[in-house]
Parts: C-alpha cells; structure tokens; sequence
C-alpha cells in the first residue's frame, strides 16, 4: 500500500472497507463507503431526524402533515374523508373547446381546425375557406 493515510475506514461493522472518497452521513455523522451510505444500508439511528417525507393528497395536490408515529396513509385516507377540497364536478375537463367561428355554427371541435388565410378556428364542415366566407388574404382560395 503506497498512501496508506488517505481515505477512511467504513463504519459499518460488517464492511470496514478502505474508501479513499468517504462520504459522512449527515443524520449520524458516521463516514460509510458509497454501499453503505443509505440510511437504510447501514440501519442509521438518527434518520428519523433527516428521512421525513410528507405524502401529498392525490385528489387535490395537497401536503398532508403527519406527526411522528402516525401512518401516512391512514392520515391522507383520514384528509380525503374529511378535509378534502376536491370536487370532481368542477375538475371535469371538457373535450370539445375549439367553436366555430363561422356565424350559426354552434359546432366544437376536440382539435383546432385553422384557417391558413384568415387565421379563424372553425369547425370540419366549415375548415374550407369557400364553406365560412373567408375574408382574409385576397390570393386565389386554389390554382384550379
């Protein structure tokens, strides 16, 4: 061994592997090689204090808090039960938006069918500049 100073011993008892890049957890200040720097690779004590996740209510995209002991998902399935802002009937998203433009037409389209001379959103009966007046550019409609 030629630098025998450089790097550090992994604290997990059953590795002690020579690592010269160590990394130092940061919940219990131990220094693990890279296979054991996970909280749960080394069973660290003290990753209750920086492993803390809050689940978020998948209705209404809302942090949940939860107190320690408590189980998320009896504490997010206790929010939908009670607290939750989600209304599905207000969420409905509606498919046809694109109106016709050409006038009587109350026809929606799912896709935006544009004019390419007037730039107008109409719909498939009316997408033929000839079907909804165009009043746009005044270059021939077609070369027949």
């Amino acid at each position: 061994m030629e630098l025998p100073w450089l790097g550090e011993h992994c604290s997990e008892r059953t590795c002690k592997q020579l690592d010269f890049l160590p990394l130092k957890c940061n919940a219990c200040g131990e220094v693990f090689c890279k296979d054991h720097i996970r909280y749960d690779d080394h069973k660290c004590s003290s990753a209750y204090k920086k492993n803390v996740q809050v689940p978020v209510c998948p209705l209404c995209n809302t942090p949940i808090p939860v107190h320690k002991g408590e189980i998320p998902d009896v504490v997010v399935g206790a929010h939908i039960d009670k607290d939750c802002k989600y209304n599905p009937a207000q969420h409905k998203q509606k498919i046809f938006t694109n109106k016709c433009l050409k006038p009587g037409c109350k026809r929606k389209e799912m896709m935006k069918v544009v004019c390419e001379q007037c730039g107008g959103s109409f719909c498939i009966k009316h997408r033929h500049p000839l079907d909804h007046d165009c009043k746009g550019s005044s270059q021939p409609i077609s070369k027949a």
